[in-house]
C-alpha cells in the first residue's frame, strides 16, 4: 500500500493531503523511462565494446579453429608439393632419360589454369583470398599428380619394352669357355685358309670338338635352320627382333627347327665342320638392320671382365680364319 503524504497549510492551520497532478506524473514517468533507456543503451554500448557475448566467443573460437585448419592444410600441401617436385625431377632426369623418353616440360605439368576465372564463386567472403589461394594450389597439385601418373604409366610400358629388348638382344657367347679349344679368329681382315688371300672375315670362329653344344645368344625365333646358304653349311639364323639377327654356321646338327621360339641359353645345335670349313668350329655372326657388326661387343651377359679382355686381345690378332 502506497504511503499518503501531507503538507501543513499555514492559512488554515491544518494538514492537507498532497495530491499529484496527472500531467506531472506523466512527465516524471517519461523522464524515468528516458533515463532508464539511456542508461541501458550506455551499458549495452560499453558491454559490446569491452565485453564479449557467449555467441561472439563461440564464433571467435570457430574462426580461430578455421584459420588453424587452413594453416595445417597449407602446410600439408607444401609437403605434398615438395614430394611431388622430387618425383617429377627424378622422372625427367632419371627414369625418362634412362628409357630415352623426352622430359615433360614444366608448362605442360601445370597447364590448364588460365583464361576463365574458375574461382569467382569464392569471391565476396571475409577470407576469399585465403580460400581462393588454397583451392588453386589443390587444383594445380591434382593436375601435376595426373600428369605424373600418366608419365609413370608410360615409363612402365617403356620398362617392359626395355626388359624385353635386353632379353632378346644376343648377349652371351654361344659356346662355353670350358668347351673351347681356342678362339681361332675374330672379326676383320683375315687370311683365307683356302686361297691364302686377305679378305674380310665377318664373324668370330670358336674352335671346339665336333658335337660341342651351341647355345642361343638371346631370345628370338629361328628364321632358318638349313644348309642352303653358300659356304655356311648347316647353319641357324635367329631373329631377335629390334633389327638383330644372329647366325651360327658349320654345325654338325640342329636341335631346333624353323619358326621355333628360343630363349637365351637354349641348346640349338652342335659344333661341326660342314660347308666351307677347314676344321670343327663355330662361325658366329651378328646382323643389325641387315648389316654385319662385330660380335665382340655382345658378350657382356656371360663373360667376366678378365675373360672379355682376353677374348678381345685374341680376336684382334690378324691370323688365318677357319672358313
Amino acid at each position: 500500500m502506497s504511503k499518503v503524504k501531507y503538507y501543513y497549510d499555514s492559512d488554515t492551520l491544518s494538514y492537507r493531503k498532497i495530491t499529484r497532478k496527472k500531467r506531472r506524473t506523466f512527465k516524471y514517468l517519461l523522464a524515468f523511462l528516458f533515463s532508464s533507456a539511456l542508461l541501458a543503451f550506455f551499458f549495452v554500448f560499453l558491454g559490446s565494446q569491452f565485453f564479449e557475448s557467449p555467441n561472439e566467443k563461440a564464433l571467435k573460437r570457430e574462426l580461430s579453429n578455421m584459420q588453424l585448419q587452413f594453416d595445417l592444410l597449407n602446410k600439408k600441401m607444401a609437403e605434398a608439393e615438395a614430394v611431388l617436385a622430387n618425383v617429377e625431377d627424378r622422372d625427367n632426369n632419371i627414369y625418362r632419360l634412362y628409357f630415352e623418353a623426352n622430359p615433360i616440360p614444366e608448362e605442360q605439368r601445370k597447364a590448364g589454369f588460365g583464361g576463365v576465372n574458375r574461382y569467382k564463386a569464392l569471391e565476396g567472403f571475409d577470407n576469399s583470398k585465403l580460400i581462393k589461394e588454397s583451392n588453386k594450389r589443390i587444383d594445380i597439385l591434382q593436375k601435376r599428380i595426373v600428369v605424373q601418373s600418366k608419365s609413370l604409366d608410360e615409363i612402365a610400358v617403356l620398362a617392359e619394352e626395355k626388359e624385353k629388348f635386353l632379353a632378346t638382344i644376343p648377349a652371351i657367347q654361344p659356346v662355353n669357355n670350358e668347351d673351347l679349344t681356342r678362339m681361332a679368329s675374330g672379326y676383320g681382315m683375315r687370311t683365307d685358309p683356302f686361297n691364302k688371300t686377305r679378305k674380310m672375315h665377318w664373324g668370330m670362329d670358336f674352335t671346339a670338338p665336333r658335337g660341342t653344344p651351341i647355345y642361343a645368344a638371346g631370345d628370338g625365333v629361328v628364321e632358318r635352320a638349313d644348309s642352303n646358304s653358300s659356304g655356311y653349311g648347316n647353319h641357324i639364323r635367329i631373329d631377335h627382333g629390334y633389327g638383330y639377327v644372329s647366325l651360327y654356321a658349320h654345325m654338325y646338327k640342329y636341335n631346333v627347327g624353323k619358326n621355333q621360339k628360343v630363349k637365351r641359353g637354349d641348346l640349338i645345335g652342335f659344333v661341326g665342320s660342314t660347308g666351307r670349313s677347314e676344321a670343327p668350329h663355330l662361325h658366329y655372326e651378328i646382323f643389325k638392320d641387315g648389316e654385319r657388326i662385330n660380335p665382340i661387343n655382345f658378350y657382356y651377359g656371360s663373360l667376366t671382365a678378365e675373360e672379355y679382355s682376353k677374348l678381345l686381345d685374341r680376336s684382334s690378332i690378324e691370323n688365318q680364319s677357319l672358313d
